[in-house]
Parts: C-alpha cells; sequence; structure tokens
C-alpha cells in the first residue's frame, strides 16, 4: 500500500513538472488575423514603415487607384516621397471583413496629393491565399465641415453587431441600390429606411423625409443620380458596403454607400461619391476592374 501511494505521489509530481515547463515555454505564434494586418498596413503607411509595407503586401500588387501606377514599389515610393513631403497621415474609422476582402472607412489629413487638406475615403484590400495584400480599390472625397444634416461624413456607430444578419442585410443593401437608385421600384423605399435614419452625406438632411426631398429637388432640376451598376458587396453583421457606377453632373461616378442596418431596415447611411477619370490615368486597370 505504502509503495503504491509512493508511485502515485511520484506520477503526481511528475505531471505537475511537465505542466509548470509547458507553461513556461513560449506559445506558438499565431497568424494575424486579415483585420489586423489591414491595421499593421495603416500604421506602416502612418510611419513610412517600408519593411513592413513589403512584408504585408505582394510585389505585384494590383492598383486601382486611377492616379497611381500598379505594383507595391510604386506606392512604396509615393509613400515615401509625397506623402513624406505633405506629412500626410490616415486614421481608420471603420472596417468591415467579408471573406479576402477587408473594407476601411477612412479619414486622411494633410492630404493635398488626394486633391484636398482633409479628405475621406472608402478603401478596400484583397488578400490573397498565402495571407498577403494583393490589390487595392478606392474612392476619395473631399472634407465637406458644413453639412444640411448636422453630422460629419465620418461620425457615427461604429460597432459591429448581429454577425448571424451578415447575409440578410446584404440583400437588404442590394435592394436598396436595386429599388430606390436604379429606380426599378422607388415606391418601396419605406421599406428599406427607417424614419429615423441618420445622414452622413453632408447635402442630404437626417430621416427617411431628407432622402424623399433630395430625390425631389435632384429631380425637379434634371440631376438625380443614377447607379447603373453594382460590382461588389462587402458585408459583416450590422454594416455594409456596397459599390457601384452610375452617372451624377453628366459624368460617370464610383458610388461607395455603406449602411447600418437595424431590424431588417437602413437606420445610418454614409457615402463617398467620384467622378471616374479619364485623363491622367497611371494604370489602366480601372476602378471597377477586379469586382
Amino acid at each position: 500500500m505504502e509503495n503504491l501511494l509512493f508511485k502515485s505521489i511520484l506520477v503526481l509530481g511528475v505531471l505537475f513538472t511537465l505542466a509548470a515547463c509547458n507553461k513556461d515555454e513560449d506559445p506558438t505564434p499565431t497568424e494575424p488575423t486579415q483585420k489586423e494586418k489591414v491595421a499593421q498596413f495603416l500604421k506602416a503607411v502612418n510611419e513610412r514603415d517600408v519593411a513592413t509595407l513589403e512584408g504585408l503586401v505582394n510585389a505585384d500588387y494590383i492598383q486601382h487607384n486611377p492616379f497611381i501606377p500598379t505594383g507595391r514599389d510604386p506606392f512604396v515610393e509615393l509613400l515615401t516621397t509625397v506623402l513624406e513631403q505633405n506629412g500626410t497621415q490616415v486614421q481608420n474609422i471603420r472596417m468591415l471583413e467579408d471573406g479576402k476582402f477587408v473594407a476601411m472607412h477612412n479619414l486622411w489629413i494633410n492630404a493635398a496629393p488626394f486633391g484636398a487638406d482633409t479628405v475621406v475615403t472608402f478603401d478596400i484590400l484583397r488578400f490573397d491565399d498565402s495571407g498577403k495584400i494583393a490589390e487595392h480599390w478606392d474612392a476619395i472625397q473631399p472634407w465637406e465641415s458644413q453639412t444640411a444634416n448636422g453630422n460629419t461624413m465620418v461620425d457615427g456607430a461604429t460597432t459591429i453587431t448581429n454577425l448571424d444578419e451578415t447575409e440578410a442585410n446584404k440583400s437588404l443593401a442590394t435592394s436598396i441600390i436595386q429599388d430606390v437608385l436604379m429606380g426599378q421600384n422607388p415606391n418601396n423605399i419605406t421599406n428599406y429606411i427607417a424614419e429615423d435614419y441618420i445622414q452622413h452625406n453632408p447635402q442630404i438632411d437626417n430621416g427617411l423625409q431628407g432622402i424623399q426631398d433630395a430625390v425631389a429637388y435632384l429631380t425637379s432640376i434634371n440631376n438625380m443620380f443614377q447607379y447603373n451598376t453594382i460590382y461588389k458587396v462587402i458585408g459583416e453583421g450590422n454594416f455594409v458596403l456596397t459599390v457601384s457606377e452610375g452617372t451624377w453632373n453628366g459624368t460617370s461616378n464610383a458610388f461607395y454607400d455603406l449602411f447600418r442596418m437595424e431590424n431588417g431596415k437602413a437606420v445610418e447611411h454614409w457615402d463617398v461619391i467620384q467622378p471616374v477619370p479619364t485623363t491622367g490615368l497611371a494604370n489602366d486597370n480601372g476602378m471597377f476592374g477586379g469586382f
């Protein structure tokens, strides 16, 4: 009996020793998530950290910003020359992940190289199968400090919730674009938009009535924006970003619309509208190519 007790104590001692050794060992490093890599990417942009960027981005990075040459090296060159000279900095406001795509809602300051001192952008990055950033799309709009609704172009809710509703919310956003903005069933707007809808487009007032008033005014002056094609829908929980092309002010435009959904309706909206340039292009990939 004493022998058995001694052996039991010995075995327990060995097990505790092994457990203590395992606890002291460094855990196996885990691969950063795509969102974590994008956060590293933005930090590297602000710090002009070329080594980190080169580690995150493919050398044959495909660029869809029409004014930046395609490839990783031209982007790094821009970062370390023009953006460095201007002290350009980026602040991420919102970030959504959907499959291999990560979409960002960003605010840039000292952003004269992008057309104004302060600009708002939507940026989309695609990751390849090796976990590197392989492709980039964006749209840029100058900051407007005076707004019809009293909101800024970037403030408002940021928390992602209701992940189980992602696909339903993506379908809802698609219906908003197709029925209301493409004009397929415009009377359905009351089914999609909450009465107390919070608006961040600087030219449109809050609420469902604000949208209806804007549509009526633009129609009266024969300048209603017309959406023609939806290229991409990226969603995570209660947030959905749509990327569309259409016409407004007599030009072709990129329309990036971010909706926040709640109880089966859109309750908040941000957007960026950029005319699609036709001259001075640095690449031939197109603002919507690759989608």
